[in-house]
Order: structure tokens, then C-alpha cells, then sequence
């Protein structure tokens, strides 16, 4: 297991470092000159020349990726040209916001998607298994601001529509960025267990005369759900990453409306610190992903 853990860890180095180099070219290319920026009106030659020294944007392409990466591992992502304070203090500060809207967007998501899957299946081509796909293709298919708009407009009054000054803001925003994800492992769940439904030890369990209840719990969901908990754990890093648009809807000052706030003032720093912040999310919950599946199904550590 400590073999494997180690060999998938070694795997994600070189693509961390190709996404940071893809992200600081993608982002080093953009039009403007950020001492210009910094700077605003206030534009002397030997002041700019100066600055870009000490910024070390003269130095060629490579050696400041190099540099940032030498950083990056410190833990120093630079200083945004807007606010004037470390990226990563900034991204410390707002991430407990994005934490808590994912990890609750996460939860409703599971308590939602696996027992109407579960139902669905069971119930195949009922009433209720057309309503549940239904719902479910309704909230993969509808996008986050809308939906986000119509909660707000209905529960105005009710419940919070901006901020988290209290739990209760967190409801909304959580029902908006989790339905999406609930849809999909609600699908997933159904899809997976009607495939092992009609397999030959569930036949075989059912004619030793377990009832059906226990043939779906202590057979059927146990094989069914390893997908889902693969899907469920890379869903904490896309939620993790995917809440910019809840974020800016219902004004959580969060990951997202960071990056959103460095894109409108130009703070490459701060929009470059973010970016490869949620992207490193992303790679880690790939790497739990592999983990926990290797964990469920031993036969892949074997392959």
C-alpha cells in the first residue's frame, strides 16, 4: 500500500510543475505592464526601471519560473500589487469561507444523490424513479447563477441571500452549489447498481432467500457505491474550485471572490496564487481519489 501511495504522490509532481509553468506562461503573456499598473499615474523612468528590478521582471522567462516555484514551495506566492499584503495571507483568510461552502455542498450533495439514486434503482422505471432522474437532470443541466437567482428571489425575507455573518447563510449557497452534484451521484448511484443488480452472485444471494432489502445492503451497494466514492472525493477538490460563481452571487468572501476581485484590478499575484491554489486542490483530490479506490478495490494496487 505504502508502495503505491508513494508511486501516485511521484506521479503528481511533474504535473504540478507543468501546471504551474502552463498557468505563470498563460498569465505572464497577458497585455499590460504590471508596474504600470502599480504605478497608475505616477510614471518616472528611473522609478519604473527601479521597480522592475526589484521585481525581477527583467530576468528572462525561465529563471522567474523557476524563482516562483522555489517560492511556491515556501509557501511565498508573492505580494498583490492591489492590497500591498502576501498572497498567501490572503488566500489563508478567505479559504475557511470556501472550506465550509464546499464541505457543506459536499454533504447535501451525498445525503441528497445516494438515497434517491438507491430509490431509483430499486424502483426502476416507477413513477417516482422518473421523478428522481427528472430532478436530477434538472439540477446537472440548470446553470449555478441561475438557479442561485431564482433561491434568492424566492427566499428573500426568509433566509440570507448575501453574506455569512451566521450559519444560516450558508444555506442557500449550499443547496445552489450542491444540487448540481447531487444530480450526478444520484445518476452515478442508480447506474452502478442496476449494472450489479444483474450480476450472478446477487442472483445467487437471492436464491438462498435473503430478502431483498438485505441483498441491496449487504451485497449489491457494497460493489455499486466504489464509483461514487471515487466521484464523491474528487467532488470535494471540484467544489473546492468550483464555488467563484456562489461566491460572487451571495457575496461569500471566499477562494472565489478573491480570484474574481484579482481579475477586475488586474492583481496578476493575487489571480496567479489563486488559480495554482485551486488547481493543487484539484491534483490532491485526484490523488485521495486514487487512494481511497485502492483502499475499497484492493485489485488495483495488484494492477
Amino acid at each position: 500500500m505504502a508502495k503505491y501511495i508513494t508511486k501516485r504522490i511521484l506521479v503528481t509532481i511533474p504535473v504540478l510543475l507543468g501546471m504551474i509553468l502552463l498557468i505563470f506562461f498563460m498569465l505572464n503573456v497577458v497585455p499590460g505592464d504590471p508596474v504600470t499598473v502599480m504605478m497608475k499615474e505616477h510614471l518616472k523612468e528611473d522609478v519604473v526601471a527601479n521597480l522592475r528590478r526589484s521585481m525581477h521582471l527583467d530576468d528572462p522567462f525561465f529563471i522567474r519560473y523557476l524563482r516562483y516555484v522555489w517560492d511556491a514551495i515556501r509557501g511565498d506566492l508573492g505580494v498583490s500589487w492591489k492590497l500591498s499584503r502576501p498572497v498567501t495571507g490572503l488566500i489563508a483568510t478567505a479559504f475557511p469561507y470556501t472550506l465550509k461552502l464546499a464541505l457543506s455542498a459536499a454533504l447535501f450533495s451525498w445525503i441528497m444523490g445516494i438515497p434517491v439514486g438507491i430509490v431509483s434503482a430499486v424502483r426502476k422505471n416507477s413513477l417516482i424513479d422518473h421523478l428522481s432522474m427528472g430532478l436530477s437532470l434538472f439540477g446537472v443541466s440548470m446553470p449555478v447563477f441561475w438557479v442561485a437567482l431564482i433561491l434568492q428571489n424566492t427566499f428573500k425575507g426568509t433566509l440570507p441571500v448575501s453574506g455569512v455573518q451566521t450559519w444560516k447563510g450558508y444555506i442557500l449557497p449550499t443547496i445552489v452549489l450542491g444540487w448540481s452534484s447531487a444530480g450526478r451521484i444520484a445518476r452515478l448511484t442508480r447506474s452502478n447498481l442496476l449494472e450489479v443488480l444483474r450480476e450472478d452472485y446477487i442472483r445467487t444471494a437471492r436464491s438462498k432467500g435473503l430478502s431483498r432489502l438485505k441483498v441491496i445492503t449487504r451485497h449489491a451497494l457494497k460493489n455499486a457505491l466504489i464509483p461514487v466514492i471515487t466521484v464523491m472525493a474528487i467532488q470535494i477538490s471540484s467544489l473546492l474550485s468550483g464555488a467563484v460563481i456562489t461566491e460572487s452571487v451571495f457575496s461569500i468572501p471566499g477562494v472565489g471572490s478573491l480570484a474574481v476581485s484579482a481579475i477586475k484590478n488586474r492583481d496578476m499575484p493575487l489571480l496567479q496564487g489563486t488559480v495554482i491554489f485551486t488547481a493543487v486542490l484539484i491534483i490532491a483530490g485526484n490523488l485521495v481519489a486514487d487512494v481511497l479506490y485502492s483502499i475499497i478495490d484492493p485489485r488495483i494496487r495488484v494492477e
